[in-house]
């Protein structure tokens, strides 16, 4: 996970986090399902309102497909892939 993301879907909202190496993946329920099968490794994941799995599942699929890696942000901002970094 390259950077904090928040997403809602319905009553769920979901908050989810990058993780150092070494630390797997925190999560509960319906998100832990998500993430392990979409290959991540090591991930915070909160999840805050509604508890209903499939609204949660949703609104963590809208998380990950709003992630951006740091090439995309330096191309939409004009700047290097540096500059993203030392700001």
């Amino acid at each position: 996970i390259p950077h904090r993301q928040e997403a809602k879907y319905a009553g769920a909202h979901v908050l989810i986090r990058p993780a150092s190496a070494g630390t797997g993946v925190i999560a509960g329920g319906a998100m832990r399902a998500v993430l392990e099968s979409a290959g991540i490794k090591n991930v915070l994941a909160k999840s805050l309102g509604s508890s209903n799995p499939h609204n949660v599942v949703k609104a963590t699929f809208n998380a990950l497909k709003a992630l951006r890696d740091a090439k995309t942000i330096a191309n939409a901002r004009g700047i290097s892939v540096s500059k993203v970094f030392q700001g």
